[in-house]
């Protein structure tokens, strides 16, 4: 009988405690107030904007406006089906306390096209209804932009030429770790990799790398990027092929004129620089069949900048020839060899040294025969006049 008595005392202890529990957990009109005064005071994204298929985070902060009394929260979650969570939402309590922020991070895919999307924020009380919040997010495809400010019309085999480009960034928010990376078969890139790092939202930086291209070949120009922590990439390809340089030096040689002198021939002329680039070490001598002689077996006219000017003068022998080649020569920036022949006619001041040789010694031989002359007349009158 007494162990009866004991069991439903037990069991009744049992039932109130239990009564007491389930009362605690009910809401309540200041439950109730107080849940109403919990807010979301701040969402971030990372990335700030999204690509389509991008995985990143998002930072809910809850705020209890409460100055006197705490909130416990028993359910976290984010999402929807464009904006997929995939991590797990917040399924055990938290107590916020009075006027205290507590943040909840959440990892989540943008399973969408571009647009504007609204994934629905949702915080479970413990002692009242559900709060819902609609956190706004972009997903835009907009690539990181490279631009050719300035690139040679053609290029040169062996001869190093400059690229100046601009990489810009279009996108509503900052993307990290730009580098840009230049490769090509055939082709020499200096530098090969350029590393901006951060890239804010809106701005351009320029960017110039020279090449020197063996043979001609395609430029393969790759900018990589992360967006939050993304990867992505863009190319460009320019094609390298050979040409005239309408901008390179272009030494000419003018007004030649040719004399002898005892054997020795002397060209004399001018060289003008008609293109739009420096002309370095610009260098005159004739070739073979001419046998360079002092005093100027090579005449070194220098540097001409473009609409300048310089005079030369070489000297040679030569026999049995009509013409003689002239060699010009000289070199660019990066010092590469230019070379360039004229031929320079030397037959008729040949002949007309002959002929003039010839004048020159018959002069002599008459001035002879009238000094004879004079004296022979003038003996001859002499004489007769000394008979008479």
């Amino acid at each position: 009988m007494k162990n009866t008595r004991f069991i439903i005392l037990i069991a009744l202890c049992l039932i109130f405690s239990t009564g007491i529990g389930a009362v605690t957990a009910f809401q309540t009109p200041e439950s109730i107030i107080a849940a109403g005064n919990v807010y979301v005071s701040n969402v971030t994204y990372d990335p700030g904007t999204f690509f389509t298929d991008d995985i990143g985070t998002v930072m809910v902060y809850v705020t209890n406006g409460n100055s006197d009394q705490s909130v416990v929260v028993n359910h976290v979650t984010i999402g929807d089906k464009n904006i997929r969570l995939t991590s797990t939402p917040y399924d055990s309590s938290a107590n916020i306390g009075p006027l205290q922020r507590q943040s909840f991070v959440f990892s989540v895919v943008a399973d969408a096209p571009d647009g504007t999307y609204y994934p629905t924020f949702s915080l479970s009380f413990r002692d009242a209804d559900s709060l819902y919040y609609r956190a706004t997010v972009q997903v835009d495809n907009t690539p990181l932009e490279l631009t050719v400010i300035d690139k040679p019309d053609t290029f040169t085999q062996g001869k190093r030429e400059t690229i100046y480009m601009q990489v810009a960034n279009p996108r509503k928010n900052d993307v990290r770790s730009v580098m840009l990376d230049v490769s090509g078969t055939g082709i020499t890139a200096t530098p090969t990799k350029i590393f901006f790092g951060n890239l804010a939202s809106g701005a351009k930086t320029p960017v110039n790398f020279t090449v020197t291209p063996d043979q001609e070949t395609t430029l393969v120009i790759t900018l990589t990027y992360n967006n939050g922590n993304n990867p992505h990439k863009e190319k460009m390809y320019l094609p390298i092929t050979f040409g005239i340089d309408k901008k390179q030096a272009n030494p000419v040689i003018s007004n030649v004129q040719v004399k002898s002198e005892s054997g020795i021939y002397h060209i004399t002329g001018d060289v003008n620089n008609a293109g739009l680039e420096t002309a370095n070490t610009v260098m005159v001598t004739s070739l073979s069949p001419a046998v360079p002689q002092d005093p100027y077996k090579t005449y070194v006219v220098g540097a001409l900048k473009p609409d300048d000017f310089g005079s030369f003068e070489v000297t040679f022998s030569a026999n049995s020839t009509s013409s003689i080649p002239i060699q010009l020569s000289y070199k660019d920036t990066d010092g590469n060899l230019y070379m360039s022949q004229q031929d320079v006619q030397i037959s008729a001041l040949a002949t007309n040294s002959q002929n003039s040789g010839g004048s020159n010694l018959l002069f002599p031989i008459i001035a002879v025969v009238i000094v004879l002359v004079a004296c022979i007349g003038g003996w001859y009158f002499y004489v007769r006049r000394n008979k008479k």
